[in-house]
């Protein structure tokens, strides 16, 4: 089965998918690891691995792109990608859902915002015309060569125009062919069940940002809400940052690290989970010296 129509059937099926977020390749593949079906490749998280500037339009889609390759070729799973607002107007769009398709992640998300964007659970975000939203989804769905590349039509509305104006726009993205729909930062429980009750034929997405906007309720509260797929594409970046600052701070403190150690993977251990053993395996067998 196609990476593409396994996520369509993930997304369609009772279980909520769960897609935590990847803001590199090493923890792409940890995510992997650990079980999960799906991986989110997150703009937010890209931009700070890759330039360590924050989630505000400064990456380029070749950039993204790039990453988002390096991502898909590294992970059996299906990879959802940022694609931020496609990267300019409807003709833009086009080249970009190409370069996502051929970079082979399986879904890309495309938001209104005017550019620069903004992370979505910063204030401060404004939003394009529906009709010129409705237009790049359009463009969008009819660029994909692969019917099963999902389309995710994100809309930033909510916090500066209110639920009822993000749900007429997700609903004229609904009808403008897109797969999933991401109402981004509902305040309330309240408001993420009203976001399902609108939207009864099409998979819904919860972005579930650990100290942002939008409650953060056990995955199968989310599930019985209805919603399709749950992201959770700053946990991991936040995790991992926390990790190394302990580190450092117990480096700089202890000028040591011998009494760190079961703070941290093993060395064989890490070099069999990136692949030296397979590596190797393939060297002994084409006689590479």
């Amino acid at each position: 089965m196609k990476k593409t129509t396994l996520l369509k059937k993930l997304l369609k099926d009772k279980e909520i998918l769960l897609a935590p977020g990847a803001y590199d390749v090493l923890s792409g593949k940890i995510i992997e690891k650990s079980g999960f079906k799906a991986v989110y490749m997150t703009g937010y998280g890209t931009s700070a691995s890759v330039l360590g500037q924050p989630d505000v339009g400064l990456l380029t889609m070749s950039e993204m792109v790039e990453r988002a390759r390096n991502l898909a070729e590294a992970v059996d799973v299906p990879v959802l990608a940022d694609g931020d607002t496609g990267y300019g107007n409807p003709l833009n769009v086009i080249r970009t859902v190409r370069e996502y398709e051929k970079a082979g992640v399986c879904a890309i998300q495309l938001e209104d915002q005017v550019f620069p964007k903004r992370c979505g659970h910063m204030l401060g975000r404004k939003v394009i015309p529906k009709d010129e939203m409705v237009q790049k989804i359009k463009a969008a769905v009819d660029t994909r060569r692969d019917d099963d590349f999902v389309i995710i039509a994100r809309t930033d509305a909510r916090t500066d125009h209110g639920l009822e104006e993000a749900l007429e726009r997700g609903k004229a993205y609904e009808e403008a062919g897109a797969d999933l729909l991401f109402i981004e930062s509902p305040e309330s429980i309240e408001e993420m069940r009203l976001i399902n009750k609108a939207f009864p034929n099409t998979p819904t997405l919860a972005n579930m940002l650990e100290g942002g906007r939008t409650p953060i309720p056990p995955a199968h509260e989310l599930e019985a809400m209805g919603f399709g797929i749950a992201i959770y594409c700053t946990g991991p970046l936040y995790a991992a940052a926390l990790a190394v600052r302990q580190y450092m701070d117990h480096l700089k403190s202890q000028k040591t690290t011998s009494d760190f150690m079961d703070h941290l993977i093993a060395f064989p251990e890490f070099n069999s989970f990136i692949g030296l053993d397979e590596y190797n395996a393939r060297g002994k067998k084409y006689d590479v010296k």
